[in-house]
């Protein structure tokens, strides 16, 4: 349906036996700007396996933001290959990409990404009408109500706090069923509370549901309340670290950022030197 799989293809398993959701294989984006070229990817490789909760975290100018644009189908790399549930992704035309992003991924952004005069029940609706999904509504006030909202269906986004906002948001990415959910800084517009309740409610969509979460954060605090975190640093892939004991949202104090990263990242090993972490 969303063009050609290679019939070599199969998909990683783990120990556990889950199969890859994610599975990108050395790749590369070159940006040019006239005769610079900019090499934002460079070799990249990863994993992520159906159920995993995992970050990525970076610097300014690591490839953060690139390689959320490729994960999310929103950017096609310059070389390699990215299997998202088993679909060459690096291999689609434009409307394929299109289709890909609705039924295979939810986004959830810093910036919520609401409709001002559209109804959150609305709002939870649209992947679906572009999808041409059936029982629209009876599946956009379940994913609304396992967010905490099933009272605020026929809200504006203005009579909504920030920390409800994003809920809609989070129930609008998870109502198609997606094999990931991809969050952009989704707790970066949020005060501590609001955050918090965001952070519970995905863990729970994680651990009680299983669904594939990724995070794209700066946050070492945030980065501690998943499972597995990913570092990139000038393009490439320098560490990736499971999280020893992650935090449950709501439970933990949030300390200094060193103290967080210091934490998750001991020693990172870059470019085969052995390097503290600033």
């Amino acid at each position: 349906m969303f063009g050609r799989k290679k019939a070599e293809y199969v998909a990683p398993v783990n120990e556990q036996g889950r199969k890859a959701v994610i599975d990108i294989r050395d790749i590369t984006k070159v940006y040019t700007m006239g005769d610079i070229e900019v090499r934002a990817l460079q070799g990249v490789s990863l994993t992520v396996y159906d159920g995993e909760f995992i970050s990525i975290m970076g610097p300014s100018g690591s490839g953060k933001s690139t390689m959320m644009h490729i994960l999310g189908a929103l950017d096609q790399p310059t070389s390699g290959e990215y299997y998202l549930d088993g679909v060459n992704v690096a291999e689609l035309n434009d409307s394929d990409l299109a289709r890909i992003r609705n039924q295979k991924i939810g986004f959830v952004f810093q910036s919520f990404n609401l409709l001002k005069r559209t109804s959150a029940l609305r709002q939870v609706e649209l992947p679906m009408i572009y999808g041409n999904g059936k029982d629209r509504t009876k599946r956009a006030k379940a994913a609304l109500e396992a967010v905490g909202l099933g009272s605020r269906l026929d809200h504006l986004p203005s009579e909504l706090s920030g920390g409800q906002q994003q809920r809609v948001a989070i129930a609008r990415a998870i109502v198609n069923q997606p094999a990931i959910i991809l969050a952009d800084e989704p707790t970066g517009n949020l005060d501590s509370r609001s955050g918090t309740e965001v952070l519970k409610i995905f863990q729970t969509l994680n651990r009680e549901q299983g669904r594939t979460t990724v995070f794209v954060t700066h946050d070492a605090f945030i980065a501690r309340h998943t499972d597995r975190v990913i570092m990139l640093r000038d393009g490439k892939l320098v560490a990736d670290r499971k999280v020893p004991e992650p935090l449950i949202a709501g439970e933990a104090e949030r300390p200094s950022e060193a103290a967080e990263l210091e934490e998750i990242f001991k020693t990172v090993y870059y470019e085969g030197d052995k390097q503290e972490y600033n």
